[in-house]
This record gives structure tokens, C-alpha cells and sequence, in this order.
């Protein structure tokens, strides 16, 4: 096997400041990213990925191919939470269970950055309807890790329709969360504005994109490696799922893509979003709607172990799968 696309991706500049986040941790260095500035490159990351998503969108149009990848984006999201809650139970309580099920049905935005940036390094294109389907998967596995965990509660725990557990409060969350709401706000603008407003924005969304990438995987880095310590009981599985899920995510994914005629650049974005978990949107929900839920467990899963693996090696992999299959 050829592993120069791995090597290639390593000299990647988001990558190796990713690593020297981690770095810095393990050296114990006082090295931080401000909170404020670390929410600002995440803002300024949502804002950039929706507007050129929206560009790309006004460029292609609405067509079958659309429908298409917004309709395995949504049921991927909803389905992947019910499939994989059944293999966490084994090792983890309900609650926790339903709340890692739902991370790992949602996607990771920055992922899903780094794998554009990845893709205009190799000059493969790709469609910016993928943006809206990013956008569309936090909601679905929101709902469906809550789905689950109601469904396995105790009684005398608080059920569906009370205060802010209230299904009227999760749907409100899981539509209108901070990060989704930014997505789908910057796309539909960047579809809006088309050509013109394109040239506008340009100095904004294109020419300072990868330093402010870097910076944000640098902050990343650093959140990775303090998150990896609080894994205490259970940690090999642990370990062994935010290893093994993406590539067999991936795997059942390429497969997906290649059926449905999509384009190299398409199939890898679809295998991210798939193979992803979110650090972000659906642990924010989870901490409000099911607060018994341990965090401790689920951020070092998703950022610290499944997040590295895609950045390491995950997008790599899997574009050089994809181009050998097509």
C-alpha cells in the first residue's frame, strides 16, 4: 500500500499544528489559546465553511445530486446513533451510551474543514451542496440520542415533557443550536449573494483561511491531549471504538458513494461527515438536556481519540480508497 498521501498530509500545515498543540501539553508547556479567541476561530471556521458552501451551491444549482447527498446526510445522522448504542451499552451506562451514540452520529465541522483544505491541495473539486449536508446532520442525531435515552430511563428520572427536558426545547436545540444556526445562516447568505458578494468576501473567506485553520487545530491540539487524561475506567474500549468506528464508517460509506455515482471529492467529504463525531454541537445539547450524561467520557472520545485519528490518518485513507475504487 502507498502511504504518500498519509506522509503528504502530515506536511499539511493544519496537521502539524494540530500535533504541536498535543506536544505542548505533554511537555507541559504553558502554551494556551485565550478562550474568547479559540470561540472566535471556531465562529470565524462555521462562517467560512457556510458562505463558500453557499457559493458552490449557487454555482451547481439544485439537482437529484442534491436531494441525493442532503437525504444520506439527514438518515445517516438519524440511523448511525441506534446502530452503534447497542455495542456502547456493553461497557457504558444508558445515559452515557445514548449521549456518545449521538456524538458519533453527528459530524465535526473542523474535520470536515480540514478535508476541503486537503481536497484543494490535491485540486480535487468537490460540491458545495456537501455544506448543507453537514449542516443538516447535527439536528437528526441530536434527536435520536435523546430518542434513546427516554427510552432507557429509570423511573422517577425526568421524562420528555418536563421543563428543559421538554421535546419543544430539544427540537428548539437541536434546530437552532449556536452552530447549526451559523452554518445554514452563512450558506444560505453565500448562495444569496452569489458571484458579486463573492468577490466581496474573498480576501475574508479565502486568503486568510489556512493560517486561521492552523490556528484553530492548534487550540484543538492542545484541548485533544488534556481530554485524553480523563479517560480512566473503560478506557480501552474507549480507545478500541474512537479507532474502530471511522474506518468501518468509511468503508460502508465509500460503498454508499460509489453506488451513488458520487464525484472523489463528494465521497471523501460524505466518508468525513459519516466517519466524524462532534465535540461541539452535541455535547453542548447533551450538557443541557441530559446533564447526568459524562462528559468526561465523551469529549475524550470524540476530540481526543476519533478527532486525532481522522486528522492523522482518517482523510488520508480514505482518499486513497476512493481512488482506487473510482
Amino acid at each position: 500500500m502507498n502511504f504518500q498521501a498519509i506522509l503528504e498530509n502530515f506536511s499539511h500545515a493544519p496537521v502539524l499544528f494540530f500535533f504541536m498543540g498535543m506536544i505542548a501539553v505533554f511537555v507541559k508547556s504553558d502554551l494556551e489559546i485565550p478562550s474568547q479567541i479559540g470561540k472566535f476561530l471556531g465562529i470565524y471556521l462555521l462562517f467560512d465553511i457556510g458562505v463558500k458552501g453557499g457559493e458552490h451551491l449557487f454555482d451547481s444549482g439544485f439537482s437529484p445530486q442534491v436531494l441525493t447527498v442532503i437525504l444520506v446526510c439527514v438518515l445517516g445522522s438519524f440511523t448511525v446513533p441506534f446502530l452503534v448504542y447497542k455495542i456502547l451499552k456493553l461497557k457504558f451506562k444508558p445515559v452515557d451510551a445514548g449521549a456518545i451514540a449521538a456524538t458519533y452520529g453527528s459530524i465535526s465541522a473542523v474535520t470536515f474543514a480540514t478535508a476541503t483544505s486537503f481536497l484543494e491541495s490535491k485540486g480535487s473539486d468537490f460540491g458545495g451542496y456537501m455544506v448543507a449536508g453537514m449542516a443538516l446532520m447535527e439536528s437528526p442525531a441530536i434527536i435520536a440520542g435523546l430518542i434513546l435515552i427516554r427510552m432507557n430511563e429509570k423511573n422517577g428520572q425526568p421524562k420528555i415533557g418536563k421543563s428543559k427536558s421538554g421535546l419543544a426545547h430539544i427540537l428548539r436545540e437541536a434546530f437552532f443550536n449556536g452552530s447549526v444556526f451559523l452554518l445554514l445562516g452563512s450558506m444560505i447568505i453565500g448562495y444569496v449573494i452569489g458571484h458579486g458578494g463573492k468577490e466581496e468576501l474573498s480576501p475574508f473567506v479565502d486568503s486568510i483561511f489556512m493560517g486561521m485553520l492552523s490556528l484553530y487545530m492548534l487550540d484543538m491540539g492542545l484541548l485533544a491531549a488534556g481530554r485524553i487524561k480523563e479517560l480512566k475506567d473503560n478506557a480501552f474500549f474507549a480507545i478500541l471504538f474512537g479507532v474502530g468506528f471511522p474506518p468501518v464508517m468509511a468503508v460502508l460509506s465509500i460503498a454508499l458513494c460509489y453506488v451513488l455515482n458520487y464525484s472523489m471529492g463528494d465521497a471523501l467529504l460524505q466518508t468525513v461527515l459519516l466517519a466524524s463525531a462532534s465535540y461541539i454541537a452535541v455535547p453542548a445539547a447533551m450538557r443541557l438536556a441530559a446533564p447526568k450524561a459524562n462528559m468526561s467520557i465523551l469529549l475524550p472520545m470524540s476530540l481526543g481519540i476519533t478527532f486525532t485519528f481522522n486528522i492523522a490518518l482518517g482523510i488520508p485513507l480514505y482518499y486513497y480508497f476512493i481512488e482506487l475504487v473510482w
